[in-house]
């Protein structure tokens, strides 16, 4: 594995392209990604308005409602400060809603879950750490240096008594 890029935030065209997604969903279309993306709606760090971005859903866990994702951009990813400030979240896969706690995973649960994911989806996760700006060659030892590179997320559910839905 070597670094070959640092991803930047996208801009124009591609911010656009990257926003497409928000509008599905928000036009109740979210289905259409078959459980692999999610919307997040957070509170912003600094504004203290809500957010919302969609990310990849790379892990669920069905026993606790779990869900994993990868932030694209690292810790510097405005949803993942905004997140790591405020961990009270809404998650949306298909079209309902679920108040979620967001818990940043350590570089040591990154490793177990990159080399997880590229076992199960290689050409996915291959996609995925070339996003984040690494070279892969498909080994799992590759893909636990990426895990160990990338700030993952887990987004649990929360009970009703636990903080309101946004």
């Amino acid at each position: 594995m070597r670094r070959i890029a640092t991803p930047a935030p996208p801009t124009g065209l591609r911010r656009l392209a990257f926003r497409l997604p928000v509008l599905l969903f928000r036009a109740g279309l979210g289905g259409l990604f078959g459980g692999r993306l999610m919307l997040l709606t957070h509170i912003g760090r600094v504004s203290g308005k809500p957010r919302q971005v969609v990310i990849e859903a790379i892990e669920h866990d069905p026993a606790t409602g779990a869900h994993i994702g990868p932030s694209g951009y690292g810790i510097r990813s405005d949803w993942y400060r905004n997140v790591v400030r405020t961990p009270e979240v809404v998650v949306r896969l298909g079209a309902r809603p679920r108040p979620m706690t967001a818990e940043p995973l350590s570089p040591e649960e990154g490793v177990r879950l990159m080399a997880r994911y590229g076992s199960r989806h290689p050409r996915l996760a291959g996609r995925l750490a070339r996003f984040m700006g690494f070279e892969v060659d498909g080994g799992p030892a590759d893909f636990e240096e990426v895990g160990r590179r990338i700030a993952f997320v887990r987004f649990v559910p929360r009970r009703p008594s636990e903080g309101r839905s946004r």
